[in-house]
């Protein structure tokens, strides 16, 4: 069986300085296809130099329209975060974004039901998709969210109120560190 051949995209990549480090957005004409946290430093542990908002480090001359609104939504997020629920946000083009899988439809879920602020358990979001056995199948999904922050899985808990692993268990600093965030905001 054929895969789908992304190679038809031109992607392109921009480097963002965030509160987490550092971010790489990449995209083509059609979306956005990944963004990637690249952990260099646990936001405790930033110098004075670490910027509180989100700021082009490294860009392409030309930007898409989806890239240029990936851009704004993140800048917004960590600056002004009451703000985004009023910024549209880019299309995806990724292959585990498209179509009606399991891993989708969580995600899509997620994405629609799960506001700023706001908590979900793994268990909770398997039965919000239909299927209140997927626990494990939703921590598979948010393990393979090929958009972290956009579609928030940072935002998914244990049961039992703990954090519960992100990035693979390397960055568990930051889902705590996002979710602060969005406490400390929201409480303004």
């Amino acid at each position: 069986m054929k895969k789908p051949r992304e190679s038809q995209c031109t992607q392109k990549t921009i480097s963002l300085l965030s509160p987490l480090g550092k971010i790489q957005v990449s995209g083509c004409e059609n979306g956005v296809h990944t963004i990637q946290i690249l952990m260099d430093v646990a936001p405790a542990e930033r110098s004075d130099e670490a910027p509180l908002s989100c700021v082009v480090n490294d860009s392409p001359a030309e930007m898409s329209p989806e890239l240029q609104r990936c851009v704004e939504w993140l800048q917004a997020y960590f600056s002004e975060p009451q703000t985004i629920g009023s910024l549209p946000l880019p299309a995806f083009h990724h292959p585990a974004l498209q179509g009606d899988a399991f891993t989708s439809r969580v995600l899509q879920i997620l994405l629609r039901d799960v506001k700023f602020g706001e908590t979900v358990s793994y268990k909770r979001l398997a039965e919000m998709a239909g299927n209140p056995r997927a626990v494990r199948a939703v921590g598979g999904a948010m393990r393979r969210n090929p958009v972290p922050l956009l579609i928030p899985c940072h935002r998914v808990i244990s049961s039992s109120g703990q954090s519960g692993p992100y990035m693979g268990g390397k960055g568990d600093h930051l889902k705590q560190w996002l979710l602060t965030h969005e406490r400390q905001r929201e409480e303004r």
